[in-house]
């Protein structure tokens, strides 16, 4: 059985892993085989990481909305959970990402909605 050399294909191989870990520190930017079970481990977390983002996201829309709802001085406060349940009640579909905007640039306008859903 012959001998086969594979020069410039391994080396191809490597150098494009490489271009991945550039940005690595120490032996997980350097070694090949740390390079490789570095750049799993980024694929792993970047992938849990974007569904974390969206449930931290939702979180900040509810945490602003509660907030306005709840500061409303000159009418009746209530939280956040009853404005949302009145919504569904009302079958007006805003989602939390609008209701938030809505509640920092104009808390008159999200008091307005809320008013408008009691009645």
């Amino acid at each position: 059985m012959t001998r086969i050399k594979r020069g410039y294909i391994a080396r191809k191989r490597r150098t494009k892993i490489r271009l991945v870990a550039s940005s690595f520190r120490g032996a997980h930017s350097r070694l090949t085989r740390t390079i490789t079970q570095q750049k799993i481990r980024t694929l792993v977390s970047a992938h849990r990481d974007r569904n974390r983002q969206k449930r931290n996201f939702r979180r900040l829309w509810i945490t602003r909305i509660n907030a306005v709802i709840r500061d409303n001085d000159n009418k009746v406060s209530y939280s956040y959970s009853i404005l949302v349940h009145n919504l569904y009640k009302g079958q007006l579909l805003l989602n939390r990402k609008i209701l938030a905007q809505i509640a920092i640039s104009n808390k008159n306008c999200l008091y307005m909605i809320s008013n408008e859903i009691i009645k």
